[in-house]
């Protein structure tokens, strides 16, 4: 009989354990000054001139990358108005942004999870841009992973 209880014991004690794993695919994200900043809705754009807009909100901010081209490699940002980052908050609308001699930072399309016949674009970003008063925001580790790629009409 004990061994029949510590059996259903041990059985409960596994029945009742679960794993609640929810997977962030596709993705955009990334750390705006030390604080986790994640997107809820993100779109890529590729442009008729071959370039990348992808721009994503979580509502209340809007976070916008644009390269040059939608090809891998690594855009630099604060060179020209190509291949720009830009920040808003629409709650009180502060415009940050890079552009020539503004900001500076890097956007890089990653060759390896980046498929666009499959249609989508993944890669890494950080920036530091700036708003008319020249105070910074600041975006590290960022990431967008698979986010789905349309064309612009």
């Amino acid at each position: 009989m004990k061994k029949i209880l510590s059996l259903l014991v041990l059985v409960v004690t596994f029945a009742s354990c679960e794993e609640d794993v929810k997977f962030n695919n596709p993705a955009v994200q990334g750390f705006k000054n030390d604080e986790l900043w994640r997107a809820a809705q993100y779109t890529a754009t590729r442009g008729g001139d071959n370039s990348l807009t992808i721009t994503a909100t979580n509502g209340f901010e809007i976070l916008t990358l644009r390269t040059s081209s939608l090809n891998p490699g690594t855009y630099t940002l604060g060179v020209n108005e190509l291949s720009k980052a830009s920040f808003v908050v629409n709650e009180i609308e502060l415009a940050y942004q890079t552009g020539t001699g503004l900001g500076e930072g890097e956007i890089v399309i990653d060759a390896d999870n980046t498929d666009l016949t499959r249609g989508y674009i993944s890669g890494n970003f950080y920036f530091t841009a700036y708003d008319e008063e020249d105070a910074p925001v600041n975006f590290r580790d960022g990431v967008f992973y698979k986010v789905p790629l349309t064309v612009a009409q």
